[in-house]
This record gives structure tokens, C-alpha cells and sequence, in this order.
């Protein structure tokens, strides 16, 4: 990885951490809470969050944020950080509906509309701390 796009990882992990923490710790901390139930550990494993919001940013930069300057700039990396998101946080959320008993349907749908707009505001973040770089 080099200096530009360890940039855009740092932007992109800098923006996902605050809006997650900013959701999940007041906005919606008690819907989750609530709609899991029992489900939701009261100790979250900080070891395992940690290696997604180190990993998921990774995801971004490939995924979204170095082809989207290439071809329509931050916008570009918003949309397909907004589909990767709406993918990844897909793939979670309807796993769970399919094989966890009374998992909440309003609860996937909320997530998963979370996912597609933290992805693409902070992979528009990640993209433009590259064209900024590139712009020195």
C-alpha cells in the first residue's frame, strides 16, 4: 500500500468509525438493543470489531474508492461504496433473517440502509483524501 491510499484508508476508517460509533453508541443504540432482545451480547467482543473496521475500509478502497477517481471522482466512489455496503451489510442481515429464529425484518432493513449510506459517505471521504493527494 502506498502513502496516497494508506491516506484513503485512514480517511475512509476515520469517517466509518465516527458515524458507526455516532449510530450505534446513541442513535440507535436502544432499536438494536430492543429488537435484538436476548440476541445482542451485553460485552461486545472489542477484538472482532476492531478487525472489521480495520478490514472493511480495505474493502472500500478496492471496491470503491481507487476505481472511482478513474472514472467519475468521489461521486463515483459514493455510489459504489453505497453498493458495497448494500452488499456486505445485505449479505449479513438477510443470512440472519434465513437462519436465525425471530431475527427482526424491520431490523435488516434499517441495517442494511445503514450499511449503503455509511459505505458510500465514507468512501466518498476515502475518495477525496486521494484527489486530494494526487492534487500535491
Amino acid at each position: 500500500m502506498n502513502a496516497k491510499h494508506l491516506l484513503a484508508w485512514v480517511a475512509t476508517f476515520a469517517v466509518l468509525l465516527a458515524l458507526d460509533v455516532l449510530w450505534l453508541g446513541f442513535v440507535a443504540k436502544n432499536m438494536y438493543q430492543q429488537a435484538m432482545g436476548d440476541l445482542m451480547s451485553p460485552n461486545p467482543r472489542l477484538g472482532f470489531a476492531a478487525l472489521f473496521y480495520l478490514t472493511y475500509p480495505v474493502g472500500l478502497l478496492v471496491f470503491a474508492i481507487v476505481p472511482g477517481p478513474r472514472a467519475r471522482g468521489v461521486t463515483r466512489a459514493a455510489l459504489l461504496g453505497g453498493l458495497f455496503g448494500l452488499f456486505c451489510y445485505g449479505t449479513y442481515d438477510l443470512t440472519n433473517l434465513a437462519v436465525i429464529r425471530d431475527w427482526p425484518l424491520a431490523l435488516s432493513f434499517i441495517d442494511m440502509a445503514w450499511g449503503t449510506l455509511v459505505s458510500g459517505v465514507a468512501a466518498a471521504a476515502g475518495a477525496a483524501a486521494l484527489r486530494w493527494f494526487a492534487s500535491r
